[in-house]
This record gives structure tokens, sequence and C-alpha cells, in this order.
């Protein structure tokens, strides 16, 4: 059964992410919104899976590998690379077909970076963004791509403020 698959990322206003491999902010109400998004599961017997190539998992402190009750998977053009308790895949088709075979999936999450982000974006199984929109513009290096016009349906989840920067939770769908 295909699972529903969703990008999810924190983006400033001219769509930055990212600098050297790292967040650009530290704000602890958007990663406890990731987090509970990446989580939540509406069958309690279910985990979700994280998809992320190889420098966003390499940006995850050790300690925080594997992001815990998910199933993480990692992207690389080597498939000699190892990511401890995470598994490895050089192509989206074959993560998402091993996702529609595991009953124990309900929802895939793409959770970065630019590239991966990038080439999924147009993805035919993409069924909504989850985007934290950060209201300031920070130096970043790496940019989420341009949000197609297909997802023109858009809820606010909600807003927050912290260290004097505001943000809104969106969902993007079909």
């Amino acid at each position: 059964m295909e699972k529903p698959v969703y990008q999810i990322a924190a983006i400033d206003e001219k769509n930055g992410i990212g600098i050297k491999n790292t967040l650009p902010w530290n704000l602890k109400k958007d990663m406890a919104h990731f987090q509970e998004t990446t989580l939540k599961t509406h069958d309690p017997k279910k985990h979700n899976m994280v998809i992320m190539g190889r420098p966003t998992w390499e940006s995850i402190p050790e300690k925080h590998r594997p992001l815990k009750g998910r199933v993480n998977i990692v992207l690389s053009r080597d498939l000699d690379y190892k990511a401890i308790k995470a598994h490895v895949y050089n192509n989206i088709e074959k993560v998402l077909e091993y996702a529609d075979k595991n009953d124990d999936i309900e929802s895939v999450f793409i959770i970065g970076g630019a590239s991966v982000y990038t080439s999924t974006i147009n993805h035919p199984r993409l069924t909504g963004l989850y985007l934290t929109r950060i209201h300031k513009v920070f130096d970043c290096d790496a940019f989420y791509p341009q949000i197609p016009e297909k997802f023109d349906k858009i809820k606010k989840l909600g807003t927050a403020k912290e260290d004097n920067i505001e943000f809104d939770f969106l969902l993007y769908t079909l």
C-alpha cells in the first residue's frame, strides 16, 4: 500500500535552511514541532520513516542518531556507506518501495538536506509539505526549492515566537 510522503523543513524568508551543514537558528519550539510531526502516527503500532541525505545524517549529533521512534533512511551515492542503526539507499524509488511493503510504516517524511528536497519536490508521490516559515533572514548557504504551484492549499497549524523570532507552522497540500 502506498504511504503518504511529506517533506518537512524550517525555512527563512529567503528559503534558507542551513549554513555549513548546520541550522542557522536554534528554535526549540520548531524542533519540538519537527519531533512531534515525524513521530506521531494514527496507529500506535506503527512508526514513521524519515529520509535524509548523508550530510544531514552526519549533521545530527551522534547521541541523537538514529532519530528515535522512526525508521531512519540515509540516501548516499556510496552504497558502502555505513550509518549505524539506519538503512542506506542510493535511490528514492527503492526507499518508497521498501516503505510501501513494510506494514509497520505509516508515513514517510523527507527531512533534508537541500539536494534531497530539490530532487524530490516534484516527485509524484509527494503529498504535502510541512514548512516552518521563519519571519527573518539568516546567513544561509543551503536553500529550500521553490514550492510548486500544485501545493495550493495552505493550512496554518500554529504560530510561535522564540528569541524575538516569529515563525508559523504551515502544511501545504494538493
